[in-house]
């Protein structure tokens, strides 16, 4: 079962929980491994964030889970990523820190270049900032 860090919408609680996402979808429910971060620079897009991986960076906030295959379409589709079309996301591969250990996860981040004038988020925390907006 592949593992997911989520730092933004898809985190508990936010408008596009992944728990909700599977309970809507009748998919097994994602089992959280724990909080986990990775390097990059998080952008505001208004009701959404954006991560640009950065292994310079500061470290970016988020949870790591544990979840069945068949959401990964369900997530896909949140984020409009479909294959062969541009997006603004992209699924990727990268390593998280959870703890003492690294995982490799699924991360949906965002093209660089498409979200060069928007405004950084100072410490890498989506629900943070957005509770203090």
């Amino acid at each position: 079962m592949p593992f997911i860090f989520v730092y933004g919408t898809l985190r508990t609680g936010e408008a596009n929980d992944i728990h909700r996402a599977a309970a809507r979808h009748s998919l097994p429910a994602p089992t959280l491994i724990g909080a986990g971060t990775v390097r990059g620079e998080l952008v505001d897009l208004g009701d959404y964030p954006g991560l640009i991986p950065d292994t310079t960076a500061s470290p970016v906030s988020g949870e790591v889970y544990e979840i069945d295959a068949t959401l990964i379409p369900v997530l896909d589709a949140i984020e409009e990523v479909y294959p062969g079309r541009l997006s603004l996301f992209l699924r990727t591969v990268l390593p998280v820190q959870c703890g003492e250990a690294s995982i490799d996860c699924i991360v949906y981040p965002v093209h660089a270049e498409a979200v060069a004038l928007a405004t950084r988020i100072a410490g890498g925390d989506w629900i943070r900032h957005r509770l203090a907006r």
